[in-house]
């Protein structure tokens, strides 16, 4: 990785070359010698900085759509806000979270591995409050969940993974699904303790209570899927040919579609006195002389001009000529 200077370091280092307090070609012979650079192989970089954009741009979506959702669900006031993605040793995460916690383990096929969404205690029991008839206020003490409360904890939280998977669908179509609900993290081994996660840190507000919610993703679950979180999977649209089959649907489809053809031999304008008066026999007068070619329409657009006539004793009109695109029939 290459270090950027500041403006005022690039200012600095300018000044002490030109007052002779450093060296030119020191400085030279400094940059020829290798650097070495301490690598610590308990936090390997498995995520580029591409692929934590993807997942930033990803889980905004996803905290918007549990806004939605958990505001519906608990009628009160809910503001959730992506604040941090990272990487990190699985380990490192289960020692940074409380020691009663929620954690919701959950599947997402065609994934294969376990990940885990991680409420904290202050947020997950404000929940439970306020669907319970309170106000929506999180305890002073923490106690373990009761049968009751598991399950209630259990139902909010499995439609809540239906925000995980619209937040997605521009990636892979998943579909989660709750397998357990935790509350000790010594308990929950999903990966080996130096598997690279990444970890995404959501601040929650429910009316006056405030908390966090991190999601928990493995790098070997999402592994076979890195290549779609590449700024090229996003930004770059690949044209999809139709095969053969599906364009001679498509044309027998059309063929059969019906089109209203109106052959129009003209109009005339009269008083609505004259229209009630009008009587077998009375003719009208219409703007068009008998020789002039009849204005035949498709749907509303003027297509074709054509001559009456008739076929086997049947009315029938003859195209005689054919309306270029763009010509519009205009009032005489």
């Amino acid at each position: 990785m290459v270090d950027v200077l500041s403006q005022n370091e690039i200012d600095a280092l300018l000044a002490a070359l030109s007052s002779g307090e450093m060296d030119a070609e020191e400085l030279k012979k400094e940059e020829t010698q290798k650097k070495v650079r301490a690598y610590d192989f308990k936090r390997a970089v498995r995520f580029s900085k591409d692929h934590i954009r993807s997942l930033t741009r990803i889980h905004e979506n996803f905290a918007r759509f549990l806004t939605t959702y958990f505001s519906a669900q608990l009628r009160t006031f809910v503001q959730i806000n992506v604040v941090q993605v990272e990487q990190l040793p699985y380990d490192e995460f289960i020692r940074s979270i409380p020691k009663m916690t929620i954690l919701n383990i959950f599947e997402a096929e065609p994934l294969e591995g376990r990940m885990v969404l991680e409420v904290h205690p202050n947020v997950a029991y404000a929940m439970l409050d306020r669907l319970l008839g309170g106000q929506g206020s999180a305890p002073s003490k923490i106690n373990a969940l009761t049968e009751i409360e598991t399950i209630v904890m259990e139902r909010i939280f499995s439609r809540a993974f239906d925000s995980l998977q619209e937040a997605w669908k521009t990636v892979i179509d998943l579909s989660p699904r709750l397998e357990a609900l935790e509350t000790n993290p010594q308990f929950m081994q999903i990966v080996s303790p130096n598997e690279t996660i990444a970890l995404i840190s959501l601040s929650t507000k429910i009316g006056e209570t405030t908390g966090m919610i991190n999601l928990c993703i493995p790098h070997v679950v999402i592994e076979p899927i890195m290549s779609r979180l590449s700024v090229h999977h996003w930004f770059v649209s690949q044209k999809k040919s139709r095969a053969p089959e599906e364009v001679e649907v498509l044309e027998q489809r059309v063929s059969k579609a019906k089109l209203a053809i109106v052959a129009e031999l003209g109009s005339s304008t009269i008083s609505v006195r004259e229209f009630l008066g009008l009587a077998l026999g009375d003719v009208i007068a219409l703007n068009k002389n008998v020789g002039e070619g009849l204005h035949i329409k498709v749907g509303e657009k003027l297509k074709f001009i054509g001559s009456p006539g008739s076929v086997k004793d049947r009315l029938a009109v003859q195209i005689d000529e054919i309306v270029s695109e763009g010509v519009e029939e205009h009032d005489e």
